[in-house]
């Protein structure tokens, strides 16, 4: 039987980066996303989010591929809460997103790091959180370069 234990960090924003969650949708969408995550056989370890973006732990099932976990769980969100008219403009997430493997030395980091997204973003927008991450993992930053260029 094979066995698998791999932790992705999930980050994906609300389209264009429009602040569309509001505090009276954020436990909702969370609680929402959670139990349908469950049918679908996604486990999610930790996730939180703010006006513009989300952030999950997600444990990848050995079936289980990034683009497939992404396209679900913001797919049927969406229709959720535009089926639920929970929003006064059409929702949606934005088509990329970033996905990062997690030590398990790492691990309490991390879920600390997303549980205090509010207090984070006192002091930061997403868009340079965002910019960090592709930074410091050597993705290519949001205006196309690389970013040790």
């Amino acid at each position: 039987m094979p066995y698998s234990n791999v932790l992705i960090h999930f980050i994906w924003s609300t389209k264009n980066r429009r602040h569309l969650i509001s505090n009276e949708l954020k436990p909702k969408l969370l609680e929402h996303i959670k139990s349908n995550s469950i049918k679908k056989g996604i486990y999610i370890d930790t996730l939180n989010c703010v006006s513009d973006h989300i952030h999950l732990i997600v444990s990848l099932g050995k079936e289980q591929t990034l683009s497939n976990i992404a396209m679900l769980i913001k797919g049927e969100s969406s229709y959720w809460v535009n089926n639920n008219r929970l929003t006064r403009e059409k929702f949606g997430w934005q088509d990329e997103y970033i996905a990062l493997s997690v030590s398990h030395s790492a691990i309490d980091k991390v879920r600390a790091y997303i549980l205090n997204q509010e207090e984070h973003h006192k002091r930061k927008t997403f868009n340079e959180e965002y910019e960090e991450f592709l930074r410091a993992n050597n993705f290519p930053n949001s205006f196309g370069r690389n970013s040790i260029e």
